[in-house]
């Protein structure tokens, strides 16, 4: 067994989207071949519903899926096909925008104004880029949750994991998607195999992940004897942590234990042309799409 070093860790970004929500992105857009077959990852949370009511009005997708995981609050979705429904808190929707979709999603707070939850763009295959469109609505009973010796809980919303199998089935580049709750102190070792990229999202706690060598940490500015120096801190709240070539990762909890997003696929090695919503592998094919969204024949008939 390799244990994968890691290669980078940052913190995801204040952005602005939809019609004006405030969220983190933890990658996307310009070069993201560290994240193939995933392109872009959101954290989309608050308490102050000003920074999310405003939503994702209509937009178009095509040439990818996106897989939207909610853990507080609810997002109201419809589309062109005329489908709609609501997520609540655990609840999974894994959407195949293939050939296109027009679709709209509306988050909204719990009880107590709170909005929670992550979106993630997985790309598509050539050979499926115009694939028929289809929507996986998971509800939370749905996914599987399983409890190592340590106390360590891992929820497989898709892939393969100690035994478990995620519902959601049938998608492209064998992705694996975790949610992964290490006890406070726990050091555990999490198998990733080694033809898949992968990276983790902490969004609770800390923790050190670690390499052959030392722990890698979020670089910052300390003052030590008096002097300003750098120093890494353990991989916090918001952290990305992006994990090169290995088989399996080490993970040591911090003094509150430690939740994070655990992703990874086969990568396609495909070129890619990106145009906000619209992911495809041409220029040629972009500008088709535009063709397609001006003269309205986007939405293919089903």
């Amino acid at each position: 067994m390799s244990i994968r070093p890691v290669k980078r860790v940052n913190l995801s970004r204040p952005t602005l989207e939809g019609a004006g929500v405030r969220l983190r992105r933890a990658f996307g857009f310009g070069d993201t071949s560290d994240f193939d077959p995933f392109l872009m990852m959101d954290d989309f949370r608050g308490d102050n519903p000003a920074d999310y009511r405003a939503g994702f009005p209509w937009h178009p997708h095509r040439g990818i899926e996106t897989i939207t995981y909610v853990l507080a609050g609810s997002v109201e979705h419809g589309d062109s096909l005329g489908n709609h429904g609501k997520l609540g808190a655990g609840d999974v929707q894994w959407m195949t925008a293939g050939s296109g979709i027009m679709h709209q999603e509306m988050p909204a707070g719990d009880a107590k104004g709170r909005m929670h939850g992550f979106q993630l763009w997985a790309n598509l295959p050539a050979r499926l880029k115009m694939t028929r469109p289809r929507y996986q609505d998971v509800p939370s009973s749905a996914i599987p949750e399983v409890t190592d010796d340590d106390g360590t809980t891992v929820r497989v919303i898709c892939g393969e994991f100690w035994g478990k199998t995620g519902p959601v089935d049938g998608v492209a580049a064998e992705p694996r998607y975790l949610d992964v709750s290490v006890p406070a102190g726990k050091r555990k070792r999490l198998k990733v195999e080694d033809y898949r990229q992968a990276f983790a999202y902490i969004f609770e706690g800390s923790a050190d992940f670690t390499d052959a060598s030392e722990p890698f940490g979020v670089l910052s500015e300390a003052e030590v004897d008096g002097r300003d120096v750098l120093v890494r801190d353990k991989v916090g709240n918001r952290s990305l942590v992006v994990f090169g070539a290995g088989d399996e990762i080490v993970v040591q909890a911090g003094d509150e234990g430690a939740r994070f997003l655990l992703v990874s696929g086969r990568p396609l090695r495909e070129p890619i042309a990106w145009h906000g919503p619209i992911v495809m592998n041409t220029d040629a094919e972009i500008r088709q799409a535009m063709s397609d969204l001006r003269d309205g024949s986007f939405i293919r008939p089903v």
